[in-house]
C-alpha cells in the first residue's frame, strides 16, 4: 500500500514510487505535479503566490511560485530525478469566492506557466480556472495523476507513457 503524503499550501515535497503525493482544497493556489518516469521520482509544489517572495519572507518563500518551483526542482534532482527528463502537470487557480476583480488566478497561471516555460519543462496537463476547488494526486509508482473539480470522484488528468 502506498504512503499518502499530503502537500499543503506553500509546501513542496518529494517521493518514489510506492508514495502519492495529494494535495486538496485548491482555490487560487496552483499545484505543480513533477515526474520524472525514468527514475520514478517526482514532486509536488503548492504555490499560493505570483513571483518571487520578498526578503523578509523567510519561513515562507515556498508560498511563492519562483521560490517553490526553484525547491521543487532542487529537491527532486537530489532525489535522483534528471531536469531534462521532467513532466508537469498544473491544476489550480480557481475564482473559488467568485469574486468579480480578482486577479490572483490569473497572476498565478501566468506566473507559473512562464517560470515552466523559461526552464523547458513541458507541461502536459492542466486543469485551471473556473470557480470549483480542484484537488490533485501524483501516483509515484505508477506516473498517475488524477484530479477532481468540486465533489467530483477523480478523473484522469495524465499518465506518463515515457519508460514504459
Amino acid at each position: 500500500m502506498e504512503k499518502i503524503i499530503n502537500v499543503g499550501t506553500g509546501v513542496v515535497e518529494v517521493g518514489r514510487a510506492g508514495v502519492i503525493l495529494r494535495s486538496t482544497a485548491i482555490g487560487s493556489c496552483i499545484v505543480i505535479a513533477a515526474y520524472d518516469s525514468s527514475k520514478k521520482v517526482g514532486a509536488m509544489a503548492h504555490i499560493m503566490l505570483p513571483g518571487r517572495a520578498p526578503k523578509d519572507a523567510d519561513g515562507e518563500r515556498t508560498r511563492y511560485a519562483a521560490d517553490a518551483v526553484d525547491e521543487m526542482i532542487s529537491r527532486i534532482t537530489r532525489t535522483g530525478a534528471n531536469k531534462c527528463d521532467l513532466e508537469v502537470c498544473v491544476v489550480g487557480a480557481g475564482n473559488v469566492l467568485k469574486k468579480q476583480d480578482d486577479t490572483i488566478c490569473k497572476d498565478n497561471i501566468k506566473s507559473t506557466t512562464e517560470l515552466l516555460g523559461k526552464m523547458h519543462i513541458p507541461v502536459r496537463a492542466m486543469v485551471l480556472g473556473g470557480t470549483e476547488r480542484k484537488g490533485v494526486s501524483l501516483n509515484v509508482g505508477s506516473g498517475i495523476i488524477f484530479y477532481t473539480e468540486g465533489d467530483s470522484k477523480e478523473k484522469l488528468l495524465w499518465k506518463s507513457t515515457r519508460g514504459y
